[in-house]
């Protein structure tokens, strides 16, 4: 049996450039196929495109080294469950053409070379590239050979939209010339460490590996060189786990007449509504992500309306039909742009097994009715207008806070359990300010209080203006200062050294106070 291959290169750049996500203030404007771009997750670099390794960077690199490197670098948050959902239509157009794909892991799949039907084991993959090409992956590449390893060895050797065949029985002549630094691409189970052992032994190219006796490459290097030592010969038994593929859930609504009114089609989808819901009840799945389309009764079948609507539990039969109508309503006066619709489709993107969503024993979780209101309120005012705070890590306040939108799983946040270095301890202020206020504070002869470079007070606090109507009080007590210095190397102005104070008033009242080179300022307020 032939395997044939299919890579699309730097797939987590690729995925996180066509979703907008672009990180560190810089717009999405900017971010097109030619920029230098990397994923990075904490401190290194994921992934990287070909414009950031033509400056330098490399994967595995710290954050800071690649910035070095290359100075206008898109920074770009990691996010595998965003990879997995982009990759998803690439398998779907490769299923279509041949049942029983096997995702490898994002940007990477396999299934066996449909080489006959397609006349060829060539012709197969100039129609599987074609067809990538068509949903708008322009870097695919293929490789076709008698193994998984080898066909991905051949696939990454490959042109951009092309494809390389290795010949029946030659797997082994073909890896022969291949550096054995190969077997670290994808490892996840000490292939590095195999790596540099065997460099040091001065076996260079998997050729050499491959002419060493398969019986002393189990001695020395164990289960796992056996592996290896196989693959280096071309005859790794291994076939790629096939995923079964899903039931087609997918229920559409044609209205003959088509309909103008949103109210008459919102009525006439509640029936199908209710079949798509049982459908998934039927196989013990529930849908958390719905998309929703609305296509005109003309000859090209114009889309008229798309969305994905996220639930933060699952969809029953009328939280499907409410989103049908908010979304048809959210046009002026309620009346579809271009022509009556014809069709409305219910595309389940998310589904979950049943029993993850059941409820308690004693019941639980959110209320029914603030879903469809945060729901509703969404589709007024966009997707990113709802959000919900998280926690994340953090010294401040403010930077310990994130912002997701509401039905979003929350990525790329700080962890909070670091150590954090001049973090405020507890308790945490209950109400951080979006902008700082410009305070004051005096010692007794009234002389500004200031911080020295060793986090020392030069008197101590008497009297602060907290910047409201309230005017002048004393200090009861106070604590601190806790001196952070962050990211000293930015020349950004949000970058100086500073130090925070808790100050109690006479009025029993706290706030959370900064000092840095500019004066006070109020950050947040205790009750």
């Amino acid at each position: 049996m032939r395997v044939l291959v299919v890579w699309c290169p730097d797939w987590p750049v690729v995925a996180a450039l066509s979703d907008g996500e672009v990180a560190d203030g810089e717009v999405a404007a900017a971010t097109g196929p030619v920029a230098p771009a990397a994923v990075v997750t904490r401190s290194a670099v994921v992934a990287c495109n070909t414009r950031a390794r033509d400056h330098g960077v490399r994967r595995g690199m710290r954050r800071r080294d690649a910035q070095s490197r290359c100075p206008e670098l898109l920074l770009l948050d990691d996010n595998p469950d965003r990879d997995v959902r982009a990759f998803e239509p690439v398998l779907a157009a490769v299923e279509a053409l041949r049942p029983g794909v096997a995702p490898l892991r994002p940007g990477l799949l396999a299934i066996r070379a449909p080489g006959r039907f397609y006349g060829g084991e060539e012709h197969a993959a100039a129609l599987i590239a074609e067809r990538l090409v068509a949903i708008g992956v322009w870097d695919v590449r293929i490789g076709i050979a008698d193994d998984l390893f080898s066909a991905e060895q051949a696939a990454r050797r490959a042109e951009v939209q092309g494809w390389r065949v290795i010949v029946p029985e030659g797997s082994a002549a073909f890896l022969s010339d291949l550096p054995v630094e190969v077997l670290e691409t994808g490892s996840d189970d000490g292939g590095g460490d195999l790596v540099g052992l065997l460099q040091r032994l001065g076996l260079r190219h998997l050729g050499d590996l491959a002419a060493l006796p398969a019986r002393d490459v189990l001695t020395r290097f164990g289960a796992y060189g056996a592996k290896v030592h196989r693959l280096a010969r071309g005859v790794d038994p291994v076939q790629p786990a096939t995923r079964t593929p899903p039931p087609d859930l997918v229920t559409e609504v044609v209205f003959e007449p088509p309909l103008a009114s949103v109210e008459a089609i919102c009525f006439s989808v509640r029936q199908q509504a209710e079949e798509f819901v049982a459908r998934l009840g039927e196989r013990g799945l529930v849908s958390t992500a719905v998309r929703i389309e609305a296509e005109a009764d003309d000859v090209r079948r114009s889309l008229l309306s798309s969305r994905t609507w996220v639930h933060s539990r699952w969809f029953g039969a009328g939280d499907v039909v409410d989103r049908v109508h908010w979304q048809l309503q959210a046009t002026p006066a309620g009346v579809l742009v271009g022509a009556p619709v014809g069709l409305v489709r219910f595309v389940p993107e998310t589904v979950e097994p049943a029993a993850a969503h059941a409820d308690g024993l004693w019941g639980g979780g959110t209320d029914d009715r603030v879903d469809r209101g945060v729901a509703r309120v969404q589709a007024m005012l966009g997707y990113d207008a709802v959000v919900v705070p998280v926690r994340q890590g953090g010294r401040s306040p403010a930077d310990r806070q994130a912002h997701v939108p509401w039905g979003e799983r929350p990525t790329g946040l700080r962890p909070p359990d670091l150590p954090w270095p001049g973090r405020v301890p507890s308790p945490a202020p209950t109400r951080v300010f979006a902008e700082p206020w410009a305070t004051s504070v005096v010692g007794a002869a009234g002389q500004p209080v200031v911080v020295t470079d060793r986090g020392a007070v030069s008197c101590v606090p008497a009297r602060f203006h907290s910047g409201s109507t309230a005017g002048w009080q004393p200090i009861d007590s106070w604590a601190g200062p806790w001196p952070v210095d962050e990211q000293w190397w930015e020349s950004s102005t949000g970058s100086r050294p500073a130090a925070r104070f808790q100050i109690v008033g006479v009025d029993g009242r706290a706030w959370l106070m900064r000092c840095d080179d500019r004066g006070w300022w109020t950050e947040a307020s205790y009750d």
